[in-house]
């Protein structure tokens, strides 16, 4: 078997360790708004520069956006944008003078572009100034790549589609009804000379390009397409094409055709990036399946773009028990080996290196030396430089910089992670909850993985009341770090003096391929003991009270609290959110009905029982435990319906202490200030009700 030259990075922090304030400060839920969170991160091939975006929460404004700054390897740090600009996209100009990003620009006055309200590209200079419009497209824009060597921009601009049919021309008629194929939007490709301003569109033939990425020598274009903006389309139709802008050809390199022994037809491509030598890697995602990074060759290097696919594509291997990041990795090319993140049962989140040819060899090498669990969230590889955006089990995440060797051989060396920002000095006093991982035996006597959180001050065998806080997904995980998260209670929770239990139940990633897909037609089943060993595990442990267990989650996390409180009265208050009670109205009513094909093996009327199986609705008449519902007012991954249907059945059938609180105008997740305070403050208010 080919060997895989894969590297995994820990953490081994170089940071200096000062006197440190005492920690005498107990986490509110209004500390949540107060966190910088660190989103994205660019690093420059040439300096060592980073660029990262920051984003607060505003109250204001009743919402969170994030600025654009800069560090130098010195540890300088320069913010680049001041009014929440919302940046994102960024990247560093090849001579490191200057960040290009997508960001909104106001000003009062204006009402054309580009300070309109409108997402824009724009430029600054690593050295502060005002940001320069690079672009003016009344829609806005959606995507962009920037070419700086030659002085062109690419970009993307959605438009709305306009109605197809033998009914077309009443549907435009009467365009203030929603139709039922309506209100969608199809893509343009622009270029524009950077240099002379001269615009002109390259494509506009009907597709929505979600994402698009320049070849480095910047000769091609690729972009991955869907034949509509519908998720269902993302699914099952998504593909690879190479544009030559050159000759305003685009060619197929990846599409429906190569699914064709995948365990699923339904996955979806995501994070194209161009290598070296005509190489193009992206990434095929699955629902209940593990994700793949795969490679191809776009072009003969002699002969370009007429002679596509010259090697057929292949799925870099990954090292025994470990995973691509769940629901997908940034990818990043570092010579002629290719970067992704892998998830293991230890609850890390690493960075690992692949050789990206078929017949390349070599043994795997840790990157760095050193103890610690890293949790990384995003990072940028150029040249010699490497950059993370990353967390610990004891520290929120910060950006870290290292510096590695010249690409020479199959085991580069490099130097200890520097951790390079302090972006929440104010938690230094916080009284930080204990993180860790925890396993137990679940179903099958198989070895389930989680993560213990628990209150500042708690005392080995003093049980406490436990929270089973249930991730989404279920294709994910919960890793081992700090994390101040509403829709699992975590930190503001235990300081209430809660256990917090996130267990990671078969169907998780990061505990090998057949854990993963075990869950497979057992939804509402294997997980579901899965998680109650976990809490009995704890109770044996003397960690947790046996008579005051509580249980919450959001989406999958939302569905599994209704299938586990329709089970069981171990649970004296459950929050759910955004959770399914019956899998064909969710099959029906949402956005992406593919989920529910992967999961259970077909369609509605092909697997009957299984839809049935798995809908916790036909137990409700069980329901004993005081359960609040939380729900988006417009989420259609999870529509409302389904919680309604949870209401009524427990407050007018069962007599169940019940509260439905419905967010107007929030979709799945939730976007504003005031919403998400709400729903840690009904959490907090609920659990200490039914449980204290």
């Amino acid at each position: 078997m080919r060997r895989l030259c894969l590297f995994l990075l820990f953490a081994s922090l170089s940071v200096a360790q000062a006197d440190k304030p005492e920690r005498t400060h107990a986490i509110t839920i209004d500390d949540y708004f107060t966190m910088a969170t660190p989103m994205e991160v660019a690093v420059a091939e040439k300096t060592g520069i980073i660029a990262y975006t920051e984003a607060r929460w505003q109250k204001s404004t009743n919402d969170r956006k994030a600025d654009l700054w800069v560090v130098h390897p010195d540890g300088k740090r320069r913010r680049l944008t001041a009014d929440r600009v919302g940046a994102r996209s960024i990247r560093l100009s090849s001579d490191s003078k200057s960040v290009t990003y997508i960001g909104i620009h106001r000003r009062a006055a204006e009402k054309e572009p580009p300070y309109d309200g409108k997402p824009q590209v724009w430029r600054v200079r690593v050295k502060g100034g005002e940001p320069e419009a690079l672009t003016r497209a009344p829609k806005g824009v959606a995507l962009y790549q920037i070419d700086d060597r030659r002085g062109l921009l690419y970009y993307v601009v959605n438009v709305p589609a306009q109605p197809e049919g033998p009914f077309a021309k009443l549907k435009e008629e009467t365009k203030e009804i929603e139709y039922g194929d309506g209100g969608h939007e199809r893509s343009q490709l622009w270029r524009v000379n950077l240099q002379s301003w001269r615009k002109e569109k390259l494509l506009d033939d009907g597709r929505t390009i979600r994402e698009i990425s320049l070849a480095p020598d910047g000769g091609a274009l690729g972009m991955i397409t869907t034949p509509d903006d519908t998720v269902i389309s993302f699914e099952g139709e998504s593909r690879v094409e190479v544009f030559d802008p050159a000759r305003k050809k685009s060619t197929v390199v990846w599409d429906k055709a190569d699914r064709a022994g995948a365990p699923s037809k339904f996955g979806w491509l995501e994070h194209l990036s161009f290598g070296p030598g005509g190489k193009v890697a992206f990434e095929v995602i699955y629902d209940g399946y593990p994700a793949e990074v795969v490679i191809a060759h776009y072009y003969d290097p002699n002969d370009r773009m007429p002679n596509m696919l010259q090697l057929s594509p292949f799925n870099v291997e990954r090292p025994a028990g470990v995973q691509v990041k769940g629901y997908g990795s940034p990818l990043a090319w570092r010579g002629e080996r290719i970067c992704y993140l892998g998830e293991d049962s230890s609850g890390s989140v690493r960075v690992y290196e692949a050789a990206a040819e078929k017949s390349a060899a070599s043994e795997p090498s840790p990157l760095t030396a050193g103890a610690g669990r890293l949790v990384v969230g995003t990072f940028a590889v150029a040249g010699k430089w490497g950059a993370l955006v990353a967390a610990t089990p004891e520290a929120f995440s910060e950006i870290y910089r290292y510096e590695h060797n010249a690409l020479k051989g199959d085991a580069p060396k490099v130097g200890k992670l520097q951790r390079i920002t302090s972006l929440n000095p104010q938690t230094e006093t916080w009284k930080l909850p204990k993180v860790s991982s925890v396993t137990w035996k679940g179903a099958n006597g198989d070895e389930v993985h989680g993560v213990l959180e628990l209150p500042a001050d708690a005392k080995p065998g003093v049980p406490l009341p436990l929270i089973v806080a249930i991730h989404g997904g279920p294709t994910t995980s919960v890793p081992t770090s700090m994390d101040f998260n509403p829709y699992e209670g975590r930190c503001f929770l235990s300081a209430k003096g809660y256990a917090i239990l996130c267990p990671n139940y078969r169907g998780s990633t990061g505990n090998g391929d057949k854990f993963l897909t075990d869950l497979v037609g057992k939804e509402n089943d294997i997980e579901v003991e899965d998680i109650l060993k976990g809490v009995d595990h704890l109770i044996a442990q003397k960690i947790a009270d046996p008579n005051r267990l509580g249980v919450m989650g959001w989406s999958n996390g939302g569905y599994l609290t209704n299938c586990l409180i329709a089970k069981t009265t171990r649970f004296k208050a459950a929050s759910s959110g955004a959770g399914i009670v019956d899998t064909v109205m969710e099959w029906g009513s949402n956005d992406e009905p593919a989920y529910m094909n992967a999961l259970k093996g077909g369609l509605p009327w092909d697997k009957p029982d299984a839809y049935r199986r798995t809908s916790p609705l036909y137990q409700f008449d069980k329901i004993k435990t005081p359960t609040l519902i939380h729900v988006g007012g417009n989420d259609v991954r999870c529509p409302p319906a389904h919680s309604r249907t949870l209401y009524r059945a427990l407050k007018l059938y069962n007599k169940v202490p019940t509260e439905l609180v419905t967010y107007k105008g929030e979709p799945h997740g939730l976007t504003k200030y005031a919403n998400r305070r709400a729903k840690m403050m009904w959490d907090v208010a609920w659990f200490e009700r039914y449980i204290k």
